[in-house]
């Protein structure tokens, strides 16, 4: 059921995640996980400075009523779930700018000024690094 992947920092996609509120996939029949992971992957190509993060993927991370959901960790940080994205590049750019500051900060938390305009009200929880808890 688990598969190994690095331990640094990431962003986990739901690969079966739905294309929209409204649909499940898109006209070719593709997931809108499975698009966003590629997109993910295409913009770190075009723009390597964020190619610093890896992008993985996993089927269901039970976030279903928020499509396209994401999972930005790195070891001993605070991660967050975030969800309703749109597949497409602008999402992807955004959600990877984050998740380079994050990777970048102390403890996971990124100042709300330095948030990409994308992912601002798409965040859905926060989860404590193993050991930890929040104050």
């Amino acid at each position: 059921m688990l598969r190994a992947v690095g331990a640094g920092p990431a962003v986990v996609v739901c690969s079966t995640c739905r294309f929209s509120a409204d649909a499940r996939e898109d006209e070719r029949g593709r997931r809108g996980g499975a698009l966003l992971t590629d997109t993910m992957r295409a913009v770190q190509a075009l723009e390597p400075e964020l190619a610093v993060v890896a992008v993985q993927d996993m089927p269901c991370l039970f976030a279903c009523a928020r499509h396209c959901a994401v999972h930005i960790r790195a070891p001993g940080k605070i991660g967050y779930v975030l969800g309703d994205f749109l597949p497409g590049a602008d999402a992807a750019r955004a959600i990877l700018e984050y998740a380079v500051r994050h990777a970048a900060s102390a403890e996971g938390a990124v100042r709300y000024a330095d948030w990409p305009d994308g992912v601002k009200g798409h965040f859905i929880t926060r989860t404590p690094p193993e050991g930890h808890v929040c104050t």
